[in-house]
C-alpha cells in the first residue's frame, strides 16, 4: 500500500512525534508500503490532496494537530483510511476536563478537579485542597504541568499554563503508584507500573522520554484483583469515549488499593521507550507486529 507518515505538527510535542516516526517508518518499509512522510507543519496545505493519493495514512501526532481529531477529520473528507480514534472521539478525549465527565459519569473513580481559563485569570480561586497538579487542559508529556504545594504558587502555575494552552485542568495531588493501560482492538494489555526517578515528583518530560528516565515494569507487579479491576475500568472508558483501533490509560493505584483513572491518551507515544510498544511486545507483538496490526484495524473499521 501506498501509505502516509503524518507526524510533526506544530504542537510542543513535536520533537516526541518525529521521534517515534523514524522506528515506525523503519516497520512500514519493512512491512513492504511505500511510504510517503508528510509533516502538516511543513505542508498543510497539501493534507487533502496527499491523502486522496494514499491507501492509508499512519498518524503520529501529539497535541495539536492530531489529538484534536483535526487531520483525522481530513482525512475523513479525503476517504483515507487511519488508525486509532475518529475525529469526534479524538476531539472529545484530548479535552481532560470533558474526559473526567466521563469518567464520572461512568462510575470510574478519577481525582478531584477543576477547570480554570483566562476569563477566571491566574488569580482565580483554588477549590481544592493543597498540593494539586495544574496542566494543560490539552496537551500531553507532561508539558507544562506544575505540582503546587504552596496557595502562593498557585498563580505562577496558572500562567505557565495559560501562554500554551487556554485552559487548566487542576487535579488533587493523590500519592501512589502509576500504572498505565493500553488497549488494541478494543482488548486491553498487560498493565506497566511507572517508578519515576527518585528526584522527581512526577511522571514528567524527561522521565517520559530520556534514555535514563523512570523505571518501567510490564507486567506491573501487582494483584491479579487490581489488574482486572484496570483494565475492566479502562475497556469501560475506551468504550464510553467512544475510542477505537488503540489508546492507552493513566492510573494511580493508591496504598488502600483504590484506582484512579487519570487521563486517556488516543495516539500513544511510540518512541523507543513508549509505553504501549512494551507492553504489546509483552503478549508477543513486535515494533513491527504492532504496526501492521493497527493499519488491519484502520482497514477494517475504515476502508471501502
Amino acid at each position: 500500500m501506498h501509505v502516509i507518515l503524518i507526524a510533526g505538527g506544530w504542537s510542543d510535542e513535536r520533537e516526541v512525534s518525529l521521534s517515534g516516526a523514524t522506528k515506525i517508518h523503519s516497520s512500514l518499509n519493512e512491512l513492504g508500503h511505500e511510504v510517503t512522510f508528510f509533516d502538516p507543519a511543513e505542508d498543510f496545505k497539501n493534507l487533502l490532496s496527499t491523502a486522496k493519493g494514499a491507501d492509508f495514512a499512519f498518524i503520529n501526532l501529539h497535541g495539536t494537530p492530531g489529538e484534536d481529531g483535526l487531520i483525522q477529520a481530513v482525512l475523513d473528507k479525503a476517504g483515507c483510511p487511519y488508525q486509532g480514534a475518529g475525529a469526534a472521539a479524538s476531539y472529545l478525549t484530548l479535552n481532560k476536563a470533558a474526559s473526567k465527565e466521563i469518567f464520572e459519569d461512568k462510575n470510574i473513580q478519577t481525582p478531584d478537579w477543576q477547570l480554570v481559563t483566562p476569563v477566571q485569570g491566574r488569580n482565580a480561586e483554588l477549590a481544592l485542597d493543597l498540593p494539586v497538579f495544574v496542566k494543560p487542559n490539552k496537551g500531553g508529556s507532561s508539558l507544562g504541568m506544575s505540582l503546587v504545594k504552596k496557595a502562593e504558587d498557585f498563580p505562577a502555575a496558572l500562567d505557565k499554563v495559560f501562554a500554551m494552552c487556554q485552559s487548566a485542568l487542576v487535579e488533587t495531588y493523590i500519592p501512589g503508584v502509576e500504572l498505565t493501560c493500553g488497549i488494541i482492538g478494543g482488548k486491553p494489555l498487560p498493565l506497566v507500573m511507572i517508578t519515576p526517578k527518585s528526584d522527581s515528583d512526577f511522571f514528567d518530560y524527561e522521565n517520559k522520554y530520556a534514555a535514563d528516565g523512570a523505571e518501567e515494569v510490564c507486567p506491573a507487579p501487582v494483584d491479579d484483583a487490581i489488574t482486572k479491576a484496570i483494565q475492566e475500568q479502562m475497556v469501560i472508558a475506551n468504550e464510553a469515549l467512544g475510542l477505537t483501533g488503540y489508546c492507552r490509560g493513566d492510573f494511580i493505584l493508591t496504598k488502600d488499593g483504590t484506582v484512579h483513572l487519570l487521563e486517556v491518551n488516543t495516539l500513544p507515544g511510540m518512541t523507543p521507550t513508549s509505553l504501549l510498544p512494551r507492553a504489546a511486545e509483552n503478549i508477543g507483538l513486535s515494533f513491527t507486529d504492532l504496526i501492521a496490526e493497527l493499519i488491519r484495524l484502520g482497514m477494517e473499521e475504515r476502508a471501502g
